[in-house]
C-alpha cells in the first residue's frame, strides 16, 4: 500500500475521538457513534455534516484497518507531524531512532527516500527526478472579439489579430543559430537537473550550466536569442458556433503560447462581446422584440406583421382584448443553434397617441359616452366614507 499525502496532514485519531493507543474495538465503536450522528440520511441538504460524514469514512478507512493503521503510524512518525515537528527541521525533527519524534533508522534508505519525495514532490535515492528538462506545455493567452449581434447568432468564422509569443521562425524553436543544433548538457546529461546526494537523503535541483533545460545552446539564434520564441504578430482563423452570447469565452486549442522542448502549445481563450441589436433582444436561445399596436387592434383584434432576426417577416395574430404587455410566441423564429432552436418572443406594447384629429376625438369620445364599466370600479368598493364625506 502506497502512503497518501493527507496521511502527513490528517490526524485520523483525533477526527474519529480517540488516542492513537486506542484498541480496534475502541476505534469502530466511536465510528459508528460519529457516522449515525453525521449521516446524510439522518442530516438531509446539510453540506457540512456530510463533508463531516466522508471525513470520518475516511479515518476509518484507514485506522480501522490493521495493515494501514500499522503503515499510518509508522508514516506520522516519519512524516512533518511526528519526525519534522510544526515547523519543519526543529525540536522534535532530526532524533534517535525510537525517541518521541524521532527518526526510526530501521527504514530503509529507499523506503525514506519515498517518504520524502512525497512530502517534497522529488523522487527518492536512486530514482529519476520528476522535474527536468521535459516538454513544457505553452503558456494559455486570452483575447476579446466583438461581434454584432447577427454575426453571434448565426455563426461565423473570422480572423483575430494577435501580438504574442510565437515560435521563432528562424530557428523553429531549438533556439540554436541556423546551421547549428543544441548539444546535451554534460552537466546533467540531459535531465535538466542535478542530485544532491546527503545519506539517505538525495535532492534535485535545476543544473545551474543549463538553467535546467537540458542543452546547452553554444551559437544562439540572432532573432530569439536563444530562446526560441518571438513576439511578433500572427493571424488565428476562429470559427465561432451559432448562438455565441455575450461574454461567452470560447477555447482554441493549441493556438496559444508555443511549447518548450517539445511540449505542445498552449490554449487561446477568446472573449465574446455581442452588441446590442437595435430591436432585438436575446433570452438564452430566444429573441425578443416589442411591438406597438394601436388600441383598436389589441380591442378588435388584428394581425400585424412583425420582423424576423433574418430579414423577413411573419404575421401574428392578436386575439381581441389583448392587453399591454402581453407576450406572444412565435415557434422556430429565434436563434438556430446545432442542438436546438429557439423562439421569437413578441410583447405588445397599446400605443396611446400623443394628438388627435377632429375625427379621432370624436370617434373616442363616443366610445367613452358609450363605456358604462368602470376598470377601476373593484378599487373603490372597500373603501368607507370618512367624516360623513364619500372618500
Amino acid at each position: 500500500m502506497t502512503a497518501q499525502r493527507e496521511w502527513y496532514e490528517k490526524d485520523y485519531y483525533k477526527i474519529l475521538g480517540v488516542s492513537d493507543t486506542a484498541t480496534a474495538k475502541e476505534i469502530t465503536k466511536a465510528y459508528r457513534k460519529l457516522a449515525r450522528e453525521s449521516h446524510p440520511d439522518a442530516n438531509p441538504g446539510n453540506d457540512a455534516a456530510e463533508n463531516r460524514f466522508k471525513e470520518i469514512s475516511a479515518a476509518y478507512d484507514v485506522v480501522g484497518d490493521d495493515a494501514k493503521r500499522k503503515e499510518y503510524d509508522e508514516v506520522r512518525r516519519l512524516g512533518p507531524a511526528g519526525g519534522f515537528g510544526p515547523g519543519g527541521f526543529g525540536p522534535g525533527g532530526f532524533g534517535g531512532g525510537g525517541q518521541p519524534g524521532g527518526f526510526n533508522f530501521n527504514v530503509g534508505a529507499e523506503g525514506l527516500g519515498d517518504v520524502l519525495g512525497g512530502m517534497f514532490g522529488r523522487g527518492g535515492r536512486g530514482r529519476g527526478a520528476s522535474a527536468g528538462a521535459g516538454p513544457q506545455r505553452g503558456e494559455d493567452l486570452e483575447a476579446s472579439l466583438t461581434l454584432d449581434f447577427v454575426d453571434a447568432a448565426h455563426g461565423l468564422t473570422t480572423t483575430l489579430y494577435l501580438t504574442s509569443d510565437a515560435q521563432c521562425s528562424t530557428c523553429h524553436g531549438s533556439g540554436a543559430k541556423p546551421g547549428t543544433n543544441p548539444r546535451t548538457c554534460s552537466q546533467c546529461g540531459g535531465r535538466g537537473v542535478v542530485d544532491d546526494n546527503q545519506g539517505f537523503f538525495s535532492f534535485s535541483t535545476p543544473c545551474r550550466v543549463c538553467q535546467g533545460r537540458g542543452v546547452v545552446i553554444d551559437a544562439p539564434c540572432p532573432t530569439c536569442r536563444g530562446n526560441g520564441v518571438e513576439k511578433r504578430p500572427r493571424e488565428v482563423k476562429v470559427r465561432l458556433p451559432a448562438g455565441v452570447a455575450d461574454g461567452q469565452r470560447i477555447r482554441l486549442k493549441g493556438r496559444g503560447g508555443p511549447g518548450r522542448n517539445g511540449g505542445p502549445a498552449g490554449d487561446l481563450m477568446v472573449e465574446c462581446r455581442v452588441q446590442p441589436h437595435k430591436l432585438f433582444g436575446r433570452d438564452g436561445s430566444n429573441l425578443t422584440l416589442r411591438v406597438p399596436v394601436t388600441f383598436a387592434e389589441a380591442a378588435l383584434g388584428s394581425e400585424i406583421d412583425v420582423p424576423t432576426l433574418d430579414g423577413q417577416r411573419v404575421t401574428l395574430r392578436l386575439k381581441h382584448g389583448t392587453q399591454t404587455g402581453s407576450r406572444h410566441r412565435v415557434k422556430g423564429k429565434g436563434i438556430e443553434t446545432a442542438k436546438h432552436t429557439g423562439d421569437l418572443i413578441v410583447t405588445v406594447d397599446v400605443h396611446v397617441p400623443h394628438s388627435l384629429t377632429d375625427e379621432q376625438t370624436r370617434a373616442i369620445e363616443a366610445l367613452a359616452a358609450a363605456t358604462t364599466v368602470s376598470p377601476r370600479a373593484h378599487l373603490l368598493q372597500n373603501i368607507q366614507p370618512q367624516n360623513g364625506r364619500e372618500a
